[in-house]
Order: structure tokens, then sequence, then C-alpha cells
């Protein structure tokens, strides 16, 4: 039987994660602090923080899952770089794994970060090619895991999998985030606000990236896999399909704003073996992700989508 324990369950990215698993034929249990008000259907929830030791052992003991998908990590909008709780996260991440192989599971992805890779460079960012220099806490706390379970994975036969996420969108993202601070200001009828042309990025709607996931853990590739779209857009062009999708087209800024001073002006992906060796491909295409996402926004405010006048 395929039986995974997925942290980080009800978060951003994992609680998209859930049904992609079941679908392939696992057992899903999910862990969680609260479990939804709305769980998924034939997933199991288990109330539990992760850094207590007693109850994590006992329950990863008493399930003995087969694969672990971790998402869980600190995640506090703009604290999260240099927050003291990613040297936390290291911590009971290595002893999680530790315990989930003591366990005899055999196959389990953690979540990395594109902030593993060095930054400020030209092209897109490789697995296999690509310079890891984290310049920040959290990036560096990512890859020190990634180095340690690597080496313990080979003196295990542990079967490891590591998720590099670049940018994500979608219903549920923290507010203060690009997409939606942008997209609230265009519900509440606001211009736009001006992004750079300059800066290019990567952008994955959310139900793909829990995907994505599912779909790297039932593969058994081995090391990091970019979780991107391969797409790579510049901010401006982003903020005038946000306008376009909230109907309101003639609110997109027509300024092109000035990158910050030493702000990164590239960061995209490689993604060969997301396609590759996995084959995932993306479903939801950026117009369509950006008017569910908008519509999830103007739900939670109550709001309708603006009538169109005739033509």
């Amino acid at each position: 039987m395929k039986r995974v324990l997925v942290t980080g369950a009800s978060g951003f990215i994992g609680r998209r994660a859930l049904s992609p698993l079941s679908a392939r034929g696992y057992e899903v249990h999910a862990v969680a602090r609260r479990a939804p008000a709305n769980p998924e259907e034939g997933v199991v929830w288990h109330g539990l923080d992760i850094h207590d030791p007693g109850p994590r052992q006992a329950l990863v003991r008493e399930l003995a899952p087969s694969h672990l998908l971790h998402l869980a990590w600190v995640t506090e909008h703009g604290a999260y770089w240099t927050s003291p709780a990613n040297l936390d996260w290291v911590a009971s991440s290595l002893m999680l794994v530790r315990e989930f192989v003591e366990a005899s599971g055999s196959r389990v992805v953690v979540a990395g970060t594109c902030a593993e890779y060095e930054w400020g460079v030209t092209g897109r960012l490789s697995e296999g090619s690509s310079r890891l220099a984290p310049a920040t806490l959290y990036g560096v706390a990512k890859l020190a895991l990634l180095n340690v379970l690597s080496a313990f994975a080979a003196n295990t036969g542990l079967s490891l999998g590591w998720g590099r996420i670049f940018s994500v969108y979608g219903p549920g993202e923290d507010p203060r985030r690009l997409v939606p601070s942008v997209a609230l200001r265009l519900i509440e009828g606001e211009p736009g606000p001006p992004l750079s042309g300059a800066l290019r990025r990567d952008y994955l709607y959310v139900e793909d990236a829990g995907r994505a996931f599912a779909e790297l853990l039932d593969s058994g590739v081995e090391g990091p896999v970019n979780i991107a779209s391969g797409a790579i857009l510049e901010l401006r062009e982003l903020g005038a399909a946000i306008a376009d999708a909230a109907g309101r087209p003639e609110l997109a800024s027509p300024d092109d704003a000035e990158p910050r001073p030493g702000e990164t002006l590239e960061v995209s992906a490689d993604v060969h073996r997301l396609r590759e060796e996995i084959g995932f491909r993306p479903q939801i295409g950026l117009a369509a992700g950006l008017e569910r996402t908008i519509d999830s926004l103007r739900a939670a405010a109550g709001r309708s989508r603006p009538i169109e006048e005739p033509r």
C-alpha cells in the first residue's frame, strides 16, 4: 500500500497536493496544527506541531508511511528570509526524515527553493549546472538540509526528491504578495502600480504546483527538480495581465518602474527535468489562473465582476 504523510498540508501549496496524491492511489495522511474547515474527501487529518518530538515520532511510528511529502516550513511574508525559525525547521526536518526511515519509509520529497541558487546570473537556473550560492538565511537553511539529507539517503538507501519552488500564485496567497496586492487594488478601482519590464520571473499556478509535487513524489526521480512553469514573464506584463483578468485593463499602469538597487533582474527556471523525467505539464495558463485568483479575492471581499458595457 502507498501511504503518504504530508506536512504543511493546510498550507498554500500543501492542500493542492492532497487530491492529486489520492488520485494516484495513495492513502493520504495530512499533518497541520489545525485541520481545515472543509477537509478533502478521503484525507485523514492529524493535528500536530512538527517541532513537538514526542507526538511527531509517535505518529510516524503508528502510521509507518511508505512516502513522506515534507512541505512545512516558516512562511510568514517578508520574515521568512531571515527568521531564526529556519534553524528550527532544519533540526525538526532532519529528525522527521530520520524517524520516517526508522519506520521503514522508502521515499521522501522535500520542498526546496529557488533561493538556493546564486541569483543575478543570466539565463535559466538549472539543477545540474547553475551555481548554488544562497544569499539569505532561508536559502542557506534549505540548501543545508538538502546536503545533509542527500548524505543520509546515500547511507540508508532512502529515495530523495527535492522540489525547488519558484514563483507560485493563486487563491489563498498572502494578500501582501505581488499578484494579490495588485489585484486587490484593481478590484477597488484603483490604478495598478508601476511594475518593471526589466524584472523577469517564472510564475506557476498553485494547483499546478501541488500536482507537480504529487507527480514528483510518485515518479521516483532523485535529487533537485525545479517546480516552475518554464515561462519567463516581465513583471510589467504580469501587471497588464492582472488588469485584463480583472476586467479593468484601463487601470493597468502605463509607467515602467525602475528596478530597485541590487534587485535581481531575472529568476527563471530550466524545467527540463520536470517535463522530461517526470512528464509534468502545467494545466492552468496565466490568464485562467489570474481569473480564478481574482474571482477568489472578489468572493472574499463580497464583490462581483464589473458589468461589461455593450459594444
